[in-house]
């Protein structure tokens, strides 16, 4: 009984006291300090594998509120409050770190890759005027998914033997974007075509070239779009 006592107590403490006697880690956890301007709390989780390679966890939430906002349609026919959404993104990586520094988690110069899975949930209402000049509140509810994947590059500048500063630096990559819209106070058929030129004009999309073609029998459309990623965290490894 006593042997198969101090077996289990071996098999659990063995592996503490040997990552003490070796100070190297393999875990780390961060936040993404960027992401609360938008207000969106990002976790990351990441794991060292081999020499050089790690592969990573993030998610994030998003709540209604974040110094970055989107602007309503104030066009001659359709009118809305400015918009916002919620929501959460899941996004896994893998890394390479440049600089060998043995099995724990590394520091420096690295490159990647990573997809990145999105649902946001917004609110689309205001009023429509229709070409009699009469008046029709309408009020939608919008759905918007984004599966994207990418490429990106940057720097871990360590600070202590635990704390650490990510930079990513840049993240180019694709977005596969679909949106949908669920009518729950409908405008007037005429709507959709007002909707569809005041939408290409719109701020980013009219940058982006995006064709929406939303229609009283088809409230979805799909669009591939570019997509980037970058961003400041602070990281603890254990």
């Amino acid at each position: 009984m006593k042997h198969t006592l101090f077996f289990i107590l071996f098999i659990i403490f063995a592996p503490l006291v040997f990552c003490q006697e070796n100070r190297e880690v393999k875990n780390e956890v961060g936040l993404f300090i960027s992401d609360l301007i938008n207000g969106t709390y990002s976790f990351t989780y990441e794991r060292a594998m081999g020499k050089h390679i790690s592969v990573g966890l993030g998610f994030g939430i998003k709540a209604d509120d974040g110094f970055i906002k989107f602007s309503g349609l104030d066009t001659d026919n359709i009118k809305t409050a400015d918009i916002s959404y919620t929501g959460f993104k899941i996004t896994p990586e893998v890394r390479y770190y440049i600089h060998q520094k043995g099995n724990a988690m590394f520091t420096g110069f690295y490159f990647g890759a990573y997809t990145r899975l999105v649902n946001y949930k917004t609110d689309l209402s205001g009023i429509y005027i229709d070409s009699q000049d009469v008046s029709h509140y309408f009020l939608y509810k919008g759905d918007i998914d984004v599966n994207s994947v990418g490429f990106m590059i940057g720097y871990k500048l360590p600070v202590t033997n635990h704390l650490k500063i990510d930079f990513l630096i840049a993240g180019p990559g694709a977005g596969y974007f679909t949106f949908k819209l669920k009518d729950v106070i409908p405008p007037p058929d005429e709507f959709y075509d007002d909707l569809n030129s005041a939408l290409e004009k719109y701020s980013f999309l009219d940058f982006l070239n995006a064709d929406f073609q939303f229609k009283k029998t088809n409230l979805k459309e799909k669009l591939t779009l570019p997509s980037f990623r970058y961003g400041l965290s602070v990281t603890y490894s254990f």
